[in-house]
């Protein structure tokens, strides 16, 4: 495990007598070296950029028992002795909620999907849908949309109220007409890709 000053380390957490795993953190190398150093085990906070004694706050330490690495050296288990609950909700473990629906992952195809619906809508017009009546517009249409757009977008990114949630749906507005632009040109948003892949160094 080497430059674990600057590196972190991810570290799963295992009570040492049920060996429920109990909870996943990360650590930097002074972290692990007041792990070992012991009698608590130590974190590196990448939100508060600083390292934080497990318990802290609530007492609930966790006494270390055993440290041991991966066959790669890239992942730390350790047992410990918990000394109370370890989830900061007052559960024994942070595995306790089943709700997968909830995770935060996100759909990695979306992109592609709409620009399918998109391309759809072009080759396949519905007097209904907005997507066809911007295509049946044409360009002058499309372009002051797509303006439009980035305007609302900025004036959002630059507003005192700070409200993300906005800027996540004008940046989204924002895409969705540059897609149409660029299926009314017949560019494959494949081709984006390609370009990105090609300035990815820079």
């Amino acid at each position: 495990m080497e430059n674990l000053e600057t590196m972190l380390i991810p570290a799963i957490i295992q009570d040492s007598k049920s060996k429920d795993i109990l909870m996943m953190g990360y650590m930097n190398g002074e972290a692990l070296k007041r792990t070992i150093k012991g009698p608590n085990v130590w974190f590196y906070s990448r939100s508060k950029k600083r390292l934080w004694e497990k318990g802290e706050t609530s007492k609930n330490y966790l006494e270390v028992v055993s440290i041991t690495t991966d066959c790669d050296k890239d992942v730390l288990l350790i047992t410990v002795d918990p000394k109370g609950p370890t989830c900061h909700t007052g559960e024994t473990m942070c595995f306790h909620d089943p709700n997968l629906e909830e995770l935060k992952f996100g759909n990695p195809y979306i992109i592609d999907e709409i620009f399918e619906v998109i391309e759809n809508k072009k080759i396949n017009p519905d007097i209904k849908s907005y997507t066809s009546k911007l295509f049946s517009n044409g360009n002058d249409l499309i372009s002051q949309k797509v303006i439009e757009e980035l305007c609302e977008l900025i004036v959002e990114y630059n507003s005192t109220n700070e409200n993300s949630t906005r800027i996540v749906e004008e940046a989204c507005d924002l895409l969705f007409h540059f897609m149409v632009l660029i299926s009314s040109k017949n560019i494959n948003f494949n081709d984006i890709s390609k370009e990105f892949e090609k300035r990815k160094k820079h």
